[in-house]
């Protein structure tokens, strides 16, 4: 019976150590240097309020993968959830992504689709030919008024930099449309499990050949020799112990009020002013309506750059970054015995249903070459 070490139980190390104790003759031990399961998805019960709380933040599942989709729901019940964004602005509140009621609002007009796209057309900054960032990407995209109002001071706030530091591909994931709808993605299959993410773990890592050990930290003195294999889904850079120097993430911390009632009347309200010093405000109780509480609690959530003892939570991917990731990605290259996989192993942002994808090929992948 082979033996597997899974480092990591977020999504990533639950879906393979699920798939590798169903397809394969062996053991699987998952370990997490956290106290709980579930990684940045992890969620519990608030113990003032009874509210089901998303621990690190907003997680609605959303997907276009019927493959991901059909897998997921064998852990747990889905109710399908619509994120509706809502942004303050100069004192008003306007819907995201930006749509048409959010561009007859701002500029106070009321025109038709047609009218709106020929309008914010207008708008472009057409002397940027290919973007270079984010901001160029923006400036193109929707012209200066909108992107200052909704993007410049949000995005400062939230990575710490200028826009213009950053890819312009962190904001092509941000539509635009001209009409009313609000829904915040695209993706066709959207929810939110009833039990929350906790439960799904759970179900995902019950199997009598699957031993978690939490509070366990994996580093290079980790003694792996009992195993035939290592799926590593921690920091790329940690796992080399920093020898090319450290990537840069964002982290996220929380600001945490309970009050009676309703506090805001919607799940997420982003800030967008630099003048306000926290990015969002999320009332928990909004990602449960199926659920009734008299009491309600409320994040606000602040970002900042990540530190020694900090969580790492969103790639930067600078440029200095990419020249970084390049030498421990060699260094992956000529290792024997391990599999990198998810967000931070692999230093891309992904999403869950991404996560889980990616855990699926990856696991068929090394199912089918141990048969």
């Amino acid at each position: 019976m082979k033996n597997y070490l899974i480092v990591g139980a977020g999504f990533s190390g639950a879906v393979i150590a699920e798939r590798l104790v169903n397809q394969l003759d062996c053991r699987v031990v998952v370990i997490d240097e956290r106290d709980h399961i579930g990684g940045n998805c992890h969620t519990k019960r608030d113990s003032e309020t009874g509210v089901m709380v998303h621990t690190y933040g907003p997680h609605i599942f959303n997907t276009d993968n019927l493959e991901v989709w059909d897998y997921i729901q064998k852990f747990g019940k889905f109710e399908p959830f619509v994120n509706r964004v809502k942004i303050v602005y100069k004192g008003q509140v306007y819907s995201m992504p930006i749509n048409l009621h959010t561009i007859n609002q701002f500029y106070g007009k009321t025109l038709n689709p047609k009218e709106a796209r020929e309008f914010v057309e207008g708008l472009s900054d057409k002397s940027i030919g290919e973007p270079r960032n984010f901001e160029e990407q923006a400036m193109k995209f929707i012209g200066r008024d909108l992107y200052r109002a909704f993007f410049y001071g949000y995005t400062k706030k939230q990575w710490g930099c200028e826009p213009s530091e950053l890819p312009a591909s962190i904001l092509k994931r941000l539509p635009v449309r001209f009409n009313y709808n609000d829904n915040y993605y695209n993706n066709p299959i959207q929810g939110i499990p009833v039990d929350g993410y906790t439960a799904i773990f759970e179900k995902l890592l019950d199997h009598k050949n699957i031993e978690v050990r939490l509070s366990t930290k994996f580093d290079r003195k980790f003694d792996t020799a009992g195993y035939d294999h290592v799926f590593y889904t921690g920091p790329i850079d940690s796992f080399f112990e920093y020898r090319h120097g450290r990537l840069s993430y964002r982290t996220v911390y929380f600001e945490k009020h309970v009050t009676d009632g309703d506090y805001q009347g919607n799940p997420v309200i982003n800030y967008s002013e630099e003048s306000v010093p926290y990015t969002r405000v999320h009332e928990h109780k909004h990602f449960t309506p199926w659920e009734s509480h008299d009491k309600t609690v409320y994040f606000r959530e602040y970002s900042k750059e990540t530190t020694e003892s900090d969580i790492p939570y969103y790639p930067k991917r600078l440029s200095a970054d990419m020249k970084i990731l390049e030498k421990y990605q060699d260094e992956v290259e000529k290792l024997a015995g391990y599999t990198f996989l998810g967000r931070l192993a692999t230093y891309r942002y992904m999403d869950m249903h991404h996560v889980i994808a990616e855990a699926l090929t990856a696991s068929k992948k090394f199912i089918d070459s141990a048969r």
